[in-house]
């Protein structure tokens, strides 16, 4: 436990889990703002703390606080086909992985039925998501909450369209009426929910920082992604005013345009030289530039997902040079690394033999560099 809580961060210079201020996070102009003073973002992403055990949601939210971060940003999921079964699941359900490998145990949130032909939500499922925001908030964590995944990985929209026998990954969930009325009952039951640990509604829980609309909602043509995020991003600004909201696309081809939608507080880009043919240098101008396009649009930009794998040569100090570059740049309020894991149930930390992505609070030299990291964005000693 830590003394000596800081306005801007949440966090005390210690990284104490005191009680936070009950101010919401605003926006005024490329900055972020609490309480009176600036919020930089030093933020971690986790897919798995909406179906993880509590034990493992603990654990990633305590390293996180250990990190020296103050924001973790996640997706809602699982999606799965019918509960009987008659409408498949597309992705594999049962598998008996460990969380971070999307071993869900029998979690989900939303279904089909078949009887009323239209999408299900599983109540108990949100028991998890209770979980993790009173937790968070115990932590002075902020959230930032996708409200779907685009990726099948466990369902998200694309096991949305194949409720209704579609094959189109990228048109159909965007402009079927069935599937954007889904979506929009979606957003209503959510932020409406009442936590049943904390009894605030999550559209009135400062918690939450920020909604998405999607993680990397890649509809296809851009003029169909450009008016579903449009559309819905009202809605969302109608119903759940008190919070920030951006559209949660990649944006690193578009370079942050949805910056331009009105109804969108900040925007964010995600960043992986490996799949954009970038050298890490390539990668530190692509910084500079966003940073710049965000100044001149007179709204924040967030890099909110950046890896680089640990098999290149001088991985943590293209973080630390990366990280570095973005805390001098006006227009960007900060960065979430993709991705911090911890130990799962069986004790072990993942794998990892993908993409070589993760971060972990194991000593290691990149630990060291994203825990400095932190401190230098949020502008405080680092926690001992």
């Amino acid at each position: 436990m830590i003394v000596g809580l800081t306005a801007a961060t949440g966090v005390n210079a210690q990284g104490s889990t005191e009680a936070a201020k009950p101010g919401f996070v605003t926006v005024a102009g490329s900055s972020f703002m609490l309480d009176g003073g600036e919020f930089r973002v030093a933020g971690v992403n986790n897919h798995y703390l909406t179906f993880g055990s509590e034990r493992e949601v603990l654990a990633v939210l305590d390293d996180a606080v250990a990190m020296g971060a103050n924001v973790v940003r996640t997706f809602l999921q699982p999606v799965i086909g019918s509960t009987d079964g008659t409408v498949p699941t597309i992705w594999d359900f049962t598998s008996a992985a460990e969380a971070s490998n999307l071993g869900v145990k029998g979690n989900y949130l939303l279904s089909f039925n078949p009887a009323t032909r239209s999408m299900a939500i599983h109540d108990e499922g949100f028991r998890k998501v209770d979980f993790l925001i009173a937790e968070a908030a115990k932590r002075n964590l902020r959230l930032m909450i996708a409200f779907l995944d685009f990726w099948a990985y466990t369902g998200g929209s694309q096991q949305m369209r194949a409720w209704y026998g579609s094959t189109d990954k990228t048109g159909f969930f965007f402009k079927d009426e069935r599937t954007k009325a889904d979506y929009r009952a979606w957003v209503h039951y959510v932020v409406n929910r009442r936590n049943r640990l904390t009894g605030i509604a999550y559209k009135d829980d400062p918690t939450i920082m920020a909604w998405e609309l999607m993680n990397e909602p890649n509809a296809q043509p851009d003029q169909l992604r450009d008016a579903w995020i449009a559309e819905m991003a009202a809605l969302v600004k109608t119903i759940a005013p008190k919070q920030l909201l951006t559209s949660g696309h990649a944006n690193t081809g578009t370079k942050m345009s949805d910056l331009l939608l009105k109804d969108i507080d900040y925007s964010g880009w995600h960043g992986y030289p490996k799949y954009y043919g970038q050298t890490a240098a390539d990668f530190r101008d692509q910084i500079v530039e966003f940073c710049g396009i965000a100044r001149k649009a007179g709204k924040p930009a967030l890099l909110s997902e950046f890896g680089w794998a640990r098999s290149n040569r001088g991985q943590p100090a293209a973080y630390d040079d990366w990280l570095a570059t973005l805390d001098q740049q006006e227009g960007c309020a900060g960065w979430i690394v993709w991705r911090l894991v911890s130990r799962q149930d069986h004790g072990r930390f993942p794998a990892d033999a993908h993409d070589q992505f993760d971060i972990r609070n194991d000593g290691s030299p990149l630990w060291s560099v994203m825990r400095a990291a932190a401190a230098r964005t949020l502008r405080k000693p680092p926690a001992n």
